[in-house]
């Protein structure tokens, strides 16, 4: 970009871009498209990748890959695993991203490496990419060529990692794993003979588990569903020919929920509600004042719901609730954490005694007959204060409201 294109990015780094688009430039020397690019990838970057955004020279690539581009908690996220893989290695190692994209993975996931090398085919991605490590000061080796003619030219790599694009040449979005590009079941026993770890970077829509069996589960070390603020981001697979041993990692910002090669994963959790009931099941009537746990978005979405009960002392409340209570508290239990404190059946009566009164609430419904919205209305509640309602069927068919508070 030339001078006085920077200087209206500078000068407009706060304004709305749609607006600047209307208005226009009144100087001829402005390239606008190119600087309400930079502007509103800025913007993006000051939540998604807040210490590039602090460098006025990174350069920002159109809007779809910065929606597609990982977040700096997940890269780091990445660089972190790197690290811990890389601890018996003693000797040089080497990193090849095939896909490199904008370049966010490699920046972070890159400095766990003795040597990096960077594949991009799209000039325009390529030129952003290397403008940006030579600001963050990355001594990379970076390649504007086709990704699947590079690897036939590897030798060996300690890490190869790709992120599939997901979408067809019609811009559609693509969830199944052969329907990526690269198609990385084709490349796959190139990919393991050619570098010690493969990691994959694939959509969170995926079942994981069908992913393990499509990529052979002898060559699946690792699985790391990787949520941030509760909604799940990116599913990881590690695969190598070393070892025989097998991890899956629920990740959601700091919480690490693991399990090992010698649990079984299931999502049938066996339900006991004789500890947390008073009288019969069938009056449902929770215990005031013990505990409801609600997974966090990577756990739901590993289904690991009989570990959980196995790990923590905790009931599931039914086995297609996925809600959890106990009576005591569970602090490291991996999700959020409420005090129960009033529970209702759907009788009016109940209803207008215990819920009424609340006049607000966060509501969730979990294998309940109502949506959010319609139990809104029937409850005539409005959104939001520090009570939450969960809505759910107990193990015998009950339907109960849970009154809750955050711990």
């Amino acid at each position: 970009m030339n001078e006085a294109t920077l200087q209206y990015v500078r000068q407009h780094a706060d304004d709305d871009v749609r607006q600047l688009a209307l208005r226009g430039s009144k100087h001829p020397d402005v390239d606008l498209a190119a600087a309400l690019q930079q502007i509103a990838g800025r913007q993006t970057a000051r939540k998604k990748l807040p210490s590039w955004a602090a460098l006025d020279d990174i350069l920002y690539p159109p809007h779809l890959n910065m929606e597609q581009c990982s977040s700096e908690q997940t890269a780091r996220y990445k660089a972190s695993l790197c690290r811990t893989l890389l601890q018996k290695h003693k000797e040089t190692t080497s990193l090849i991203d095939l896909t490199g994209g904008f370049g966010v993975d490699f920046a972070w996931m890159s400095e766990a490496f003795s040597e990096g090398t960077y594949i991009e085919r799209n000039s325009e991605l390529f030129a952003v990419a290397t403008n940006n490590f030579r600001v963050l000061q990355r001594e990379v080796e970076a390649r504007n060529v086709d990704a699947i003619d590079y690897l036939h030219q590897v030798e060996h790599a300690t890490m190869i990692f790709l992120d599939p694009a997901r979408r067809d040449e019609h811009g559609a979005r693509t969830y199944g794993i052969a329907d990526c590009t690269p198609d990385v079941l084709q490349l796959r026993d190139e990919l393991l003979r050619k570098a010690d770890y493969v990691l994959l970077k694939l959509s969170p829509m995926l079942d994981w588990r069908k992913t393990v069996a499509d990529l052979g589960e002898q060559w699946v070390r690792e699985v790391h569903i990787v949520s941030v603020g509760g909604e799940c981001k990116e599913l990881l697979l590690l695969l190598s020919m070393q070892g025989t041993s097998f991890r899956l990692c629920c990740v959601n910002d700091h919480e690490v929920f693991e399990v090992n090669e010698s649990t079984t994963v299931s999502d049938s959790s066996s339900v006991d509600e004789a500890h947390l009931v008073v009288g019969s099941v069938d009056e449902a009537h929770l215990v005031v004042g013990s505990y409801l746990y609600e997974p966090n978005a990577s756990v739901m979405k590993a289904g690991c719901f009989a570990e959980l009960s196995a790990r923590f002392s905790v009931c599931q409340l039914a086995q297609n609730s996925h809600l959890f209570v106990s009576d005591r508290f569970e602090a490291d239990f991996p999700g959020r954490k409420f005090r129960v404190v009033a529970v209702s059946s759907m009788n009016k009566r109940e209803l207008k005694e215990t819920i009424a009164p609340l006049g607000r609430a966060n509501i969730t419904v979990r294998n309940f007959p109502l949506s959010v919205a319609e139990l809104r209305r029937r409850l005539k509640l409005s959104e939001g204060g520090s009570h939450y309602i969960f809505a759910t069927t107990l193990a015998h068919g009950n339907r109960v409201l849970i009154v809750c508070q955050h711990c």
